[in-house]
């Protein structure tokens, strides 16, 4: 067998597979090593599965709603195993499409767990692989807090391997995971609380959006636990319980969602000239190239904005630089991102308060309203629209969204704030009547 190959990458998740494909495509031998299910954290434990669990958690708020609107129906009650068993076969079904596009791209899949033995060898059991180019690209794992007992409950993985509710959860963290993971498992009918070490919810999103969602969180019957001093975990008779030094909160299980981590252990950098930053990732120059001439890294190990397109992104670069010629490392400025909560966010650019940190004259544009699908029902969901605009160029600097639909809407700003669009270009564009993403075009007066 011959295994030498002029791309060997560790990890088939988001910027693996796409460095692979292209790479293959470019006429480059390739082999893409994987230990676990073809996809990575996105098809198998992330955004697949979660934005299917988002779905079926809205239908009981549509139900409800249906009902102003002349619709009669029966209480919805949720069959839980069904939408595990289907979102399973949906998971397989992707599974098998990720291996047909590597094997139809000509890459060879080599299953195992992979372990650097140096800077052109890899270890795949007892078969040893030869690359002229390695491209690490192994992930992350969540993490939890490093207390007593904090073996105890489940974190995100575990979530969506569970076959049945719990009647109740304590939910620890307060980023866009566990706020996702809370009104799913609330719309569920799970009691729900969510416990976070700050003052707000989700650090380093814009504070209107933190504070609005803050307030559709306990409407929705969550409770909050803002500045929870955490100092372990442990077993309360049948029930689970998270210990503050103020008391504790107990429920039947415990999901952590305090952050995620490279996933690094044992793949072998202590073999090679690889260096990690203070916070535990690899570090990488513009081109994603390791400290190692022949290592690169790319997607959640090397600490950038841990999301999918931007590890696609990633890979697509690599390749083109490794096997096409292609130099212009990719401008990762105003990425667009969402949490999918109900109602969901979208943003894209500068917070109001990273704006003021960088600009002397800010001016910001908002509104909040009922959007009109709510206004027959006695819901009091609102929805909120944002500019953060620099005074002086008059360019448009962030675009914050909270409302249905809020990450298709960002999706098309985030090209306007792309091409430096200002809010004379917002203003001269006609909306489309009657929608939510047609507030961003007619806000005609700062409210600061």
């Amino acid at each position: 067998m011959n295994d030498q190959f002029d791309f060997i990458v560790l990890g088939a998740g988001s910027a693996g597979v796409r460095a692979a494909r292209f790479a293959a495509g470019f006429g480059a031998k390739v082999a893409i090593v994987e230990a676990g299910a073809l996809g990575g954290t996105c098809v198998n434990v992330g955004c697949i599965p979660k934005k299917l669990y988002v779905y079926a958690s809205e239908f009981p708020a549509d139900a409800y709603d249906a009902r102003f609107y002349g619709w009669e129906m029966d209480e919805p009650t949720i069959e839980f195993r069904r939408l595990v068993e289907n979102k399973d076969r949906e998971i397989a079904r992707l599974n098998g499409i990720y291996q047909g596009l590597l094997e139809r791209s000509g890459a060879t899949i080599v299953r195992g767990f992979g372990r650097l033995l140096d800077e052109e060898r890899v270890a795949v059991g007892e078969r040893v692989l030869r690359g002229k180019k390695i491209l690490l690209a192994t992930g992350g794992r969540p993490t939890r807090l490093d207390l007593p007992g904090s073996e105890l409950g489940i974190d995100s993985n575990g979530f969506f391997a569970m076959k049945t509710l719990p009647r109740s959860i304590v939910i620890v963290g307060g980023g866009y995971i566990a706020v996702e993971l809370a009104m799913i498992l609330a719309s569920f009918g799970v009691k729900t609380k969510l416990a976070f070490r700050r003052e707000k919810i989700l650090r380093g999103f814009d504070s209107d959006l933190r504070e609005a969602l803050t307030a559709e969180l306990l409407r929705q019957g969550i409770e909050l636990y803002p500045n929870s001093e955490f100092t372990g975990f442990a077993r309360a008779g049948d029930q689970l319980a998270v210990e503050l030094r103020s008391g504790s909160i107990v429920a039947d299980e415990i999901l952590h969602a305090t952050g995620r981590k490279p996933l690094l252990e044992d793949i072998g950098l202590e073999n090679t000239r690889v260096q990690l930053g203070e916070s535990g990732f690899i570090r990488v120059n513009e081109h994603f190239q390791t400290h190692a001439p022949s290592i690169y890294a790319a997607g959640d190990i090397i600490g950038g904005a841990q999301l999918t397109p931007v590890a696609l992104a990633e890979g697509m670069h690599i390749a083109r630089h490794l096997f096409d010629g292609k130099t212009e490392a990719p401008d990762l400025k105003n990425v667009p991102t969402a949490v999918f909560t109900s109602p969901s966010i979208g943003t894209v650019g500068l917070s109001e308060e990273d704006a003021r940190a960088h600009y002397p004259n800010v001016v910001i544009y908002r509104s909040s309203f009922r959007a009109l699908k709510l206004t027959l029902t006695d819901r009091q969901e609102r929805t909120l629209v944002k500019l953060v605009v620099d005074g002086e160029s008059d360019r448009v600097l962030g675009c914050h969204v909270l409302g249905e639909g809020a990450g298709e809407i960002i999706q098309g700003f985030a090209v306007a704030l792309r091409a430096g669009a200002t809010k004379a270009v917002f203003d001269s564009t006609i909306g489309i009547h009657p929608t939510i993403a047609e507030e961003l075009v007619t806000l005609r007066e700062p409210v600061s």
